[in-house]
């Protein structure tokens, strides 16, 4: 039998954690028959993400038998924020693939590459900062940010977001090398080069992983579910809303917490055949 680990990456926000609002995609029945919710981050002293009771059991029990690396969009200092159930990762993805962290340090060699092709390949971040910042429109925008100098992205208030608008962002951030997701109320401009999926390779090899499963729900997700071996979607998010499939990505009916919590029993279950 192989020796060689079982590597398991995921996104967290609205994969496996899920803030008050984003709880409501899967809770539509009485409240009393929602299920027991554990806190697993705290922001400005007031409680923000959550996972089921059962998720965090079946969370604490992959880490046993797995490499369970986080692969998020958040920067270091959002991720930290994080306490998920069991020992600590590792391993951790952080700004869509731009740090590796290793026992909660960025990979100075990682960042440096990672820096080094986006250079090379994109256009520069303060181009589309302006270009942003000149054709969003103050009725919808809330907050611009950029993360770790790498992406930038808004804070938009949903509802009065014209469609188009998103559209045309796509359309002229593709020549640039940028791509454009739509997550919640946050609109991101991220450079192609930044990918989950080149970090989780990295980490793969590095553990001399024999399979890798993977899991996500935006554009942003994409990549890392067509590298894995074997991924999951939950039946909610972005790319639910475009239908995307794709050989080796198994589509959840689960929305909300509760597709977190069956992505989380599937992976124990391949993780421990």
């Amino acid at each position: 039998m192989s020796t060689a680990p079982v590597l398991v990456a995921s996104d967290l926000d609205r994969t496996l954690i899920y803030s008050a609002g984003a709880l409501a995609l899967a809770l539509t029945g009485p409240d009393e028959r929602a299920p027991r919710l554990l806190c697993v981050e705290v922001y400005e002293h007031k409680p923000l993400s959550y996972v089921t009771e059962h998720a965090a059991h079946l969370l604490a029990e992959l880490k046993s038998a797995a490499v369970f690396v986080p692969a998020t969009t958040r920067t270091r200092a959002q991720y930290q924020r994080i306490r998920l159930p069991g020992p600590p990762s590792r391993f951790a993805i952080c700004a869509n693939g731009g740090h590796v962290l290793v026992d909660g340090v960025s990979d100075p060699d990682w960042a440096g590459a990672v820096a080094a092709r986006i250079a090379g390949e994109c256009a520069p971040l303060d181009e589309v900062r302006t270009h942003l910042r000149t054709t969003a429109d103050p009725r919808w925008l809330r907050k611009e940010r950029t993360a770790e100098d790498l992406f930038a992205y808004l804070v938009v208030e949903r509802e009065l977001l014209p469609e188009e608008w998103v559209k045309e962002l796509a359309a002229w951030a593709e020549p640039r090398g940028w791509t454009v997701s739509l997550q919640g109320r946050k609109i991101y401009a991220v450079p192609k080069p930044l990918t989950k999926s080149a970090a989780v390779r990295e980490i793969a090899r590095r553990t001399g992983a024999r399979l890798t499963l993977a899991a996500g729900d935006s554009l942003l997700d994409a990549d890392l579910l067509l590298a894995a071996d074997e991924a999951w979607r939950p039946g909610h998010g972005e790319l639910a809303e475009a239908g995307w499939r794709a050989p080796g990505t198994e589509v959840l009916a689960e929305r909300g917490v509760l597709a977190g919590e069956e992505i989380l029993r599937r992976f124990l279950a391949r993780a421990t055949r």
